[in-house]
């Protein structure tokens, strides 16, 4: 994980919002999979960062990137700040509330095993805290008989130039209020 803290900031013409206060951001390399429901998703490993606020009125830019690889079925990945989901999608009968979905329904045997999907998270979060903040990332299928995974596909062979492993990352910035 890498920690950017700025101590002083020259003001230009009396600007003190809007400015960013520090930086934390960690990087996965290593791959991830889960068969885990995306009703309850599994916390991805090594895919977490915290900081902690200086002022309550701060706002935190959280910016989260990856590629899911999935079977048959897409890859859901939610975003969470400590024990609370956040960035998500309305409730919908009983449809699963995520911040991103990567991938879809390929329907094609022959191919299912080898598809990548990119995804990225950009929100603006009000923490409204000094207290130590962790934002990590969540993820999980849509059907428990399917694994999904982060940095690889499903196939996986190492015998395929198009087997390729990719990283992640989860960048947090505070911005003064």
């Amino acid at each position: 994980m890498s920690t950017l803290k700025v101590d002083t900031i020259a003001n230009t013409a009396g600007v003190t919002n809007n400015r960013v206060l520090q930086v934390v951001s960690t990087t996965k390399t290593d791959t991830f999979s889960t068969t885990a429901l995306t009703s309850s998703p599994a916390d991805v490993t090594n895919m977490s960062v915290a900081i902690t606020p200086t002022n309550t009125s701060s706002k935190i830019l959280v910016l989260v990137n990856g590629v899911g690889g999935y079977q048959a079925y897409q890859v859901n990945f939610r975003l969470m700040r400590n024990s609370t989901p956040i960035s998500i999608g309305d409730a919908v009968g009983s449809r699963p509330q995520t911040s991103v979905t990567s991938g879809g329904y390929v329907g094609n045997a022959s191919y299912e095993s080898y598809h990548y999907s990119p995804f990225s998270i950009c929100y603006l979060d009000s923490p409204s805290t000094t207290s130590l903040t962790t934002y990590k990332l969540q993820m999980g299928t849509y059907n428990a008989s399917y694994t999904v995974y982060l940095n690889r596909n499903h196939g996986y062979q190492n015998l395929a130039n198009y087997d390729a492993t990719t990283a992640s990352s989860i960048t947090v910035m505070e911005i003064a209020g």
